[in-house]
């Protein structure tokens, strides 16, 4: 009989967890090991678990996270609250609501310190009425309205300038069931009588705003105007004079009767200034409506123009998957949800591939070989990343490994299910032509050591192996961990391993005990500078 037919700490079914390891059973049935809660916390704020995974129901996997979410308060609340406010600054993450979540679960914890802390740092996270009215939602669950509580949200009202708290009270009018009606007459901002936010909290609570002085400057004409001008707009049926409200005093969409967004000519008027990401948003309705067309050259330069400034799209703060989202709708010219269809134009799909990549940050090439392996198994076809419609784990794999092909001149892609897959993606390629050939590549099971032993097989040396996985493996006969180590011994001693988790789960096939190997989070703006540094030997 050959004992190690059946026991070997080299190599150990999937199945089974590796002899002397502290692994865990995963959702396929395989074994991994177990994150951290400060790694699992770093990928809730990133990745959310809107939607669940192909493995666990969106209930099972937000539960999962609340709970690595408190254990991280109960040990270092101020820390937690450090890291909500770190990656929501930087836009790190594709929606802020995982960290508005978090920071109402800090602003109702045991600790003083914490709840502070989480209450001081609402206006550093909660920077729109939208991200405020998410905020006290998410609160409801937790926690009433103390004096502490009622102070932070009047503080955030407080602290606006005028002119920005003019254009929030208009634009931003209600989400998650709130007003900001509703906010000010909880929270009882105190201010000075006949003020500008006097004024403005007069006419949010009772619909009376009293008239500045005509001969007024500053901002009292400019709070005052916007205000008429608003008013003026709800109004009206003169679609000329619509429009010059529209040019003159920058209204926004949301502040247009509904009435009006089927018109071309509206929705004209409305991209001179639109926000970049309202822009993006909209793409497909500016389509539906016959402005975006092919004949109308005015309105595709302006959204080519927009998409190209790089200084206008870092002070936007989009997040690349948004970029990705609308790529992956726009190109395909129909809505991912709702009725109606357009014709692509080339040149905006071209000008939104690039700000693509613009939008994350400058990564610098490592000059080192390096193995992009992505998952395409079954479970990475289903559901969608940070809860964004269409953009799945497989298709978001592509377009981060993109990210590093781009700069990195020895890169190889290759796809692993059950079987490996050549991959003949090329860093030229259109992202939305990517998405598609990722998308019709045949599912099975996954075994993520499979890129690790093809290398070892075909003597290939390899630098950094970077795995873009839902960790969910289960299908080897060897672990992906052993693989690495018996490709360290036949081929290369040093060569390291990156494991990019594209969900929220538990899991991870990198073993935290292996200096050469790193889990980092999918997505994360600053995820491809972090694959370079490691791959350079800088971590």
């Amino acid at each position: 009989m050959k004992y190690t037919n059946h026991f070997s700490t080299r190599s150990t079914p999937q199945s089974e967890p590796i002899p002397g390891t502290n692994q865990i059973e995963d959702s396929a049935g395989g074994y991994a090991w177990k994150t951290t809660e400060w790694t699992q916390l770093d990928r809730f704020l990133i990745l959310g678990s809107e939607g669940g995974t192909y493995y666990v129901s969106e209930h099972k996997l937000t539960v999962d996270n609340a709970r690595s979410v408190l254990a991280c308060i109960q040990a270092d609340g101020v820390r937690v609250v450090k890291r909500v406010v770190d990656v929501s600054e930087a836009a790190l993450a594709p929606k802020n609501d995982p960290a508005l979540f978090v920071l109402a679960m800090c602003a109702s914890a045991d600790d003083d310190t914490t709840r502070k802390a989480a209450l001081d740092a609402l206006p550093r996270v909660a920077r729109i009425p939208t991200h405020l009215f998410h905020f006290l939602e998410y609160s409801k669950a937790f926690r009433g309205w103390g004096r502490g509580f009622r102070n932070a949200v009047a503080t955030w009202y407080n602290n606006k300038e005028p002119e920005q708290l003019a254009y929030y009270v208009t634009k931003y009018r209600q989400r998650d069931g709130w007003t900001h009606r509703d906010a000010l007459r909880l929270s009882h901002p105190l201010v000075e009588k006949g003020c500008l936010h006097q004024r403005l909290y007069s006419w949010v609570t009772h619909g009376e705003f009293e008239e500045v002085h005509p001969e007024s400057t500053g901002s009292y004409r400019a709070v005052n105007d916007l205000i008429r001008a608003f008013e003026a707009a709800q109004s009206t049926d003169s679609k000329a004079d619509l429009i010059s409200l529209i040019c003159v005093h920058d209204l926004t969409r949301e502040m247009i009767p509904t009435k009006w967004l089927s018109d071309p000519d509206v929705w004209g008027a409305l991209l001179q200034h639109m926000p970049i990401i309202a822009m993006v948003r909209n793409l497909g309705n500016m389509s539906k409506v016959g402005l975006l067309t092919t004949g109308n050259w005015d309105a595709m330069n302006l959204v080519v123009s927009h998409l190209s400034d790089e200084e206008r799209l870092h002070k936007s703060r989009i997040h690349p998957l948004q970029i990705l989202a609308a790529i992956n709708t726009y190109s395909s010219g129909k809505g991912f949800r709702g009725s109606g269809t357009w014709s692509p134009i080339p040149q905006i799909v071209d000008a939104l591939d690039a700000a693509f990549y613009t939008t994350f940050r400058n990564v610098e090439p490592t000059n080192k070989r390096l193995v992009l392996a992505l998952d395409v198994s079954g479970s990475m076809g289903w559901g969608n990343i940070a809860g964004v419609g269409g953009i799945t784990p497989r298709v978001g794999s592509a377009a981060m490994a993109l990210i590093t092909a781009n700069v990195e001149l020895h890169h190889t892609f290759v796809g692993f299910s059950s079987t490996l897959i050549p991959l003949n993606i090329s860093p030229r390629q259109r992202l939305d032509d990517v998405c598609k050939y990722l998308s019709a590549i045949p599912m099975g099971g996954t075994d993520c050591a499979l890129p690790m032993l093809h290398a070892t097989k075909e003597n290939y040396y390899v630098d950094t192996f970077v795995v873009y996985t839902d960790n969910e493996t289960w299908a080897g006969a060897i672990h992906p961990s052993q693989a690495l180590q018996e490709y360290r011994r036949k081929v290369n001693p040093n060569a390291r391993l990156v494991v990019v988790g594209m969900v929220a789960n538990e899991f991870s096939i990198a073993d935290p005990a292996d200096s050469g190997m790193l889990d980092v989070v999918g997505f994360s703006t600053a995820t491809p500078q972090v694959i370079s540094e490691f791959a350079k030997g800088n971590m």
